[in-house]
Parts: structure tokens; C-alpha cells; sequence
């Protein structure tokens, strides 16, 4: 064999071992491209069990919410009270055409004001003593209605028993009785009307319940701004508030 010959064989030699390389090198990127494709599917795969693991569960819920709906809830025992009425108060009737007050008291208001709404509807209706009794327990709620079930059974036998301890009860929230005096404290701020000054004085003067005019025509005349009404006032010296309104 001649050096040609050789020298032929070893370049075809080493072609064959370069294209091996090649189709090795091939092989491992297919390889490598097949194993992030199956890495792409399982994960595909996992997503897609983890949205059927959700909708199941979400189904589940669903189905457990219409079972809910369908089957009735178990009610809890009404809270057992002894009453406070007499005997005689809790055998009167209550007449089908009445309709209880709209006024509610839950033990943070002035007592005396809920039994002033209190009378003001049943005068509107009547009523004997015994349903004004039934009818004003049916205006307490929260802690006054704790209060009322705390009272000794057969305790209350009239309306006006019980609404004497009703505002022993709840003394401590009344607004202080209105005085005179208070009058006194009713001004005409600036920006404000006269005719908005008139509405509150006179209120306070219902309030207050005084029929002392020379006080009260004194009172409005102090607490009137100093304008030109200020100054007729002081020249016709009105005698009563009857007059100022006027």
C-alpha cells in the first residue's frame, strides 16, 4: 500500500469519526429537546390536574350550599323568661286591631322622653291599663328588655308601677329639667336668620314651660343680635312675645 493510499484512508477515517461527532452532537440536542418537551408536558399535565382538583372542589361547595338550602336549619330554643305581670295583666287580651307603638328604648335614651312617645301613640288608640302594660314591653329591646325580664315574677300589677320603676330604672339618663334661666342661653349667632332665632327661642320657651313675659320678652331682647330689629324692640318695647312675632 502506498503513502497515498494510507494518507487517503486516514482522512476518510477521520471524516468518519468527525461525522460521528456530529451525529452525536445531533442526538444530544434531540435528546435534550425531548426531555424539555416532556418537562413542558408534565407541567402542562400538573396545571391541568390542579384546575381539576379546583373545579371539584368548587362543585363540591356548590353542591354541599344547595343540600344547605334544602334542608332545614336547625332553630334555636326560644330564651325562656318568667314575666313580671300579675296574673291578671297577662290574662287581658290584646285586641287583634291594635298595633304595637313604633317608639323603642334600649336603655341609652331619656326615659322620660320614651314615656312621653310611649302616651302620645296609645292616646291615639286607647287601650286599658293591662295592654299598655303588654304594649310597652313590646317597645324594649336589648338591655332595657334584660332589665324588664330581671324583674321579680307577678312583680308589675299596674301601667303606672311599672313606669315608676322604669324611670328609677333608667334615672340616670335624663336630661336635666329646663329652667327659666335657659332662656338666656338661646342667641342669634352671626349668619344666622331671624326667623331661625324665632324657632329656637320659642321652642326653648315651650321647653321651658315659664309664662313669666316680662322675662321672656327680656330674655329675647338680650339675645337678639344688635341690628335694626335690636333697635325697634328697644324703641315699641314689645310686652310680650306674642308681640314680638308680630
Amino acid at each position: 500500500m502506498t503513502l497515498q493510499q494510507l494518507m487517503g484512508m486516514v482522512q476518510r477515517l477521520q471524516d468518519a469519526v468527525s461525522a460521528s461527532k456530529v451525529e452525536q452532537e445531533r442526538m444530544q440536542d434531540a435528546m435534550a429537546a425531548s426531555k424539555v418537551e416532556q418537562e413542558r408536558m408534565q407541567a402542562d399535565l400538573a396545571a391541568s390536574q390542579a384546575r381539576n382538583d379546583e373545579l371539584h372542589h368548587a362543585n363540591e361547595e356548590l353542591r354541599r350550599g344547595w343540600r344547605g338550602r334544602d334542608e332545614p336549619e336547625a332553630a334555636s330554643p326560644p330564651r325562656e323568661f318568667t314575666t313580671p305581670f300579675s296574673q291578671a295583666i297577662l290574662e287581658t287580651a290584646i285586641p287583634n286591631t291594635f298595633t304595637g307603638p313604633k317608639a323603642t328604648f334600649t336603655g341609652v335614651k331619656d326615659p322620660e322622653a320614651h314615656l312621653t312617645a310611649f302616651h302620645t301613640q296609645m292616646l291615639l288608640v286607647g287601650g286599658s291599663d293591662a295592654v299598655r302594660c303588654k304594649l310597652f314591653m313590646s317597645t324594649l329591646t336589648g338591655m332595657a328588655m334584660d332589665w324588664f325580664i330581671s324583674l321579680l315574677e307577678g312583680q308589675v300589677t299596674s301601667f303606672a308601677q311599672l313606669s315608676q320603676l322604669f324611670r328609677e330604672q333608667y334615672l340616670a339618663n335624663r336630661t336635666p329639667v329646663p329652667v327659666s334661666y335657659d332662656l338666656f342661653d338661646v342667641k342669634q349667632f352671626q349668619g344666622k336668620t331671624l326667623k331661625e332665632y324665632i324657632s329656637r327661642f320659642g321652642a326653648q320657651v315651650v321647653k321651658v314651660g315659664t309664662s313669666e313675659e316680662p322675662m321672656i320678652v327680656y330674655a329675647f331682647r338680650k339675645g337678639v343680635r344688635p341690628r335694626s330689629f335690636s333697635k325697634t324692640l328697644n324703641c315699641s318695647r314689645p310686652k310680650t312675645l306674642a308681640e314680638i312675632r308680630r
